[in-house]
């Protein structure tokens, strides 16, 4: 889509890019941005013909021409032009300047990553990266070790969704993330000609040519593939989709995130404040279609994907030490765990460190098939003696490494088994935390239904406020369920309920890491917070009355304050929550931790912008002074979980400035 277009028989020549300091910062995005269009638009001849392709340029000079130039003559021309447009032809213009939109924003997302290693190399830091983070914390006399030791208590988690607003499909960010690829690949190219060139014309035009072909191979793939598709998505494949940005991303990344903190701390060890969370599959706020056994398909999908890396890591870790026992020693403890392994082949007698993998790789097969029911993709013994817990299998792990580190193999550590380590200390054996989520109206519902049949209370949704609180008081501490045997419940009653109890199996399956949080969506009062915990104790998931000195519970039950009367409300709700007996000693015996959610969507569409932002501060101010006063007398902790979603439409932007834009405290 360019008007001075080279045409497609003839090899695209190399650009010559000048050293980054002679350089305008945006040439090579423009350059980018020249490529890609022109790119399409061979593509738009090739597929639609020649007449297609004038009618998209033609749109394209037309608002080029108004918006550069605002040549009121061809803002006239361009609105008659497109209110004449045929069904088929307005379909294919607007194909066209989306796919366009999409390769620009790859483009630009390349430039951003071209500018930070210019500024790398010439030692400068972008803001909002950790190198900036740590000199300001560094200029205001802030060590590395308080910086260690506040991350040992925090808790960060990025948590997905699925977004009804999301349309992107699979195949299109396939093929997006391979045109990404290409790019970079590209910028290697073109730095490498001006390596060898010493700034003459770049030397490498075959490369270049063979480079473009490519990235003109996945433009025809995205010409050719849908953008939207036919059929609503299932819970299922909502799950599917998400689990593949752990494989692409998150695995990986995670763990090298890590050890770039670590490195610019000095090399100390960081406690696993950075973790991953997950509503698809327990958020049935305003989806009847999230049942128990889709609650069980993502714990179950997630809990396959981790095992299935961890597996081929230690593959992959069995071929990179091959180590013989005759050239480098082991520890007792490494020697041991090789001796317990059931792996008898000759040819890996003397090498100790394959043995123990091999060991290892069968006992993490038999977790994936009692955890899964999946098979590993290998078997050198079979699968035996599955790990019962994600430490027993760092255990192994930690056994390796420190064997490696006292007989002159520590060079070998960085490459894969630090990572796998770090791996498993993030991900565990449940990958990420699936959080519950439910409106506060549905939990009513289920508690007006079970204390009617129980004959404890014929209308509970008639009761006023404290009425309400009284009632839930009582039954938090009577140790008998509220569930008639043989009763015949409700539906909605019975499926609510087979959620919690399936998150009770859950977490003795996967770990407590794997549920944490039961949200409660339109959080109003003190006893929407009492109703989950209600029904918490009715499955298991709180154990003990209230009022005894052993009740624990095992999910921190989140308000999520939304609106901005609810948000106004909030440290109200909370301080009145926490003052009525046995909370507050409930909460220091259950971990101590208070999660609260707040709202920036739905605010922002009840107030606007501005107020949803003045409101979020000033409620967050109210908060952290209600939980000083709990951190002084029970040590519960406050954490902010902030449901900012992805635009500025939606309360988003750029969250490193959100983060700066915190109040004190």
């Amino acid at each position: 889509m360019n008007a001075t277009r080279r045409p497609p028989s003839r090899p695209a020549a190399a650009p010559s890019r000048k050293p980054p300091a002679a350089l305008d910062k945006d040439q090579p995005l423009i350059d980018d941005i020249r490529l890609l269009g022109r790119l399409l638009g061979d593509v738009i001849r090739e597929q639609e013909g020649e007449a297609a392709y004038a009618l998209v340029e033609q749109i394209r000079q037309l608002s080029v021409a108004f918006r550069l130039h605002e040549n009121h003559a061809a803002d006239k021309a361009l609105k008659k032009l497109l209110k004449g447009l045929s069904g088929d032809q307005a379909v294919s213009v607007i194909r066209a300047f989306t796919y366009f939109s999409h390769l620009a924003n790859l483009a630009e997302d390349q430039h951003h990553i071209r500018r930070r290693e210019v500024h790398e190399r010439a030692g400068r830091s972008q803001e909002g990266s950790l190198a900036v983070a740590l000199k300001r914390l560094h200029d205001k006399q802030i060590g590395n070790d308080a910086v260690v030791q506040t991350l040992s208590r925090a808790y960060v988690a990025p948590v997905l969704t699925a977004h009804p607003t999301e349309v992107q499909r699979q195949s299109i960010l396939a093929a997006e993330r391979g045109i990404a690829e290409l790019l970079a690949a590209r910028d290697a190219l073109l730095e490498q000609a001006q390596v060898y060139a010493k700034g003459q014309d770049a030397l490498t035009p075959r490369e270049l040519a063979a480079n473009e072909a490519q990235i003109k191979a996945r433009v025809v793939q995205l010409w050719q593939t849908r953008l939207l598709r036919l059929t609503k998505l299932t819970v299922s494949d909502e799950i599917e989709n998400a689990l593949r940005y752990y494989e692409t991303t998150f695995l990986t990344e995670i763990p090298r995130i890590y050890a770039e903190l670590e490195a610019q701390l000095g090399g100390a060890h960081l406690h696993p404040f950075l973790r991953m969370g997950q509503w698809i599959g327990g958020d049935r706020d305003g989806n009847p279609f999230v049942t128990a056994d889709t609650l069980a398909t993502a714990l179950r999908r997630q809990s396959e994907v981790v095992l299935r890396h961890y597996l081929t890591e230690v593959h992959l870790l069995g071929g990179e030490l091959s180590m013989a026992a005759r050239l480098a020693q082991v520890s007792p403890a490494m020697q041991a765990l090789a001796e317990a392994s059931p792996d008898q082949n000759p040819h890996r007698e003397d090498e100790p460190y394959r043995r123990a993998l091999t060991g290892v790789y069968a006992r993490l097969a038999a977790t994936l098939r009692q955890l899964t029911g999946g098979e590993a993709a290998r078997h050198a013994v079979s699968p035996q003696n599955a790990y019962a817990t994600p430490q027993a299998f760092l255990a192994d792990l930690r056994t390796i490494e420190a064997s490696l580190r006292q007989h002159h193999g520590q060079a070998l550590i960085a490459l894969r088994l630090a990572p796998l380590i770090r791996a498993v200390e993030v991900f565990g054996f449940h990958l990420a935390t699936v959080d519950l989520r439910q409106s506060s109206d549905q939990h009513e519902a289920v508690l007006q239904e079970l204390l009617a049949t129980a004959q404890l209370e014929a209308d509970y949704g008639a009761l006023d406020e404290a009425a309400r609180q009284q009632l839930l008081l009582r039954l938090l501490n009577d140790a008998r369920p509220l569930r008639v045997m043989g009763a015949a419940y409700s539906a909605h009653t019975q499926s609510e309920l087979a959620i919690l109890e399936t998150a009770l199996r859950a977490r003795a399956d996967y770990g407590p890491e794997a549920l944490r949080h039961a949200i409660i969506s339109h959080t109003e009062t003190v006893s929407d917070l009492l109703e989950v915990l209600l029904l918490m104790k009715e499955v298991g998931l709180m154990r003990g009355t209230l009022d005894s000195s052993s009740a624990v519970a095992d999910l921190v039950v989140v308000p999520l304050f939304e609106t901005i009367g609810d948000l106004r409300q909030a440290a109200p709700i909370m301080q009145a929550y926490y003052a009525l007996p046995g909370i507050a000693a409930l909460w220091q015996r259950s971990g101590a931790e208070q999660d609260i959610m707040l709202g920036y969507s739905d605010s922002n569409k009840d107030g606007g912008i501005f107020t949803s932002n003045w409101e979020l501060y000033r409620a967050e101010l109210a908060l952290v002074e209600v939980f000083d006063t709990l951190a002084a007398s029970h040590g519960i902790r406050l954490r902010m979980f902030h449901g900012r979603g992805g635009t500025v439409g939606r309360g988003g932007g750029p969250s490193y400035q959100a983060i700066l834009a915190q109040p004190p405290g």
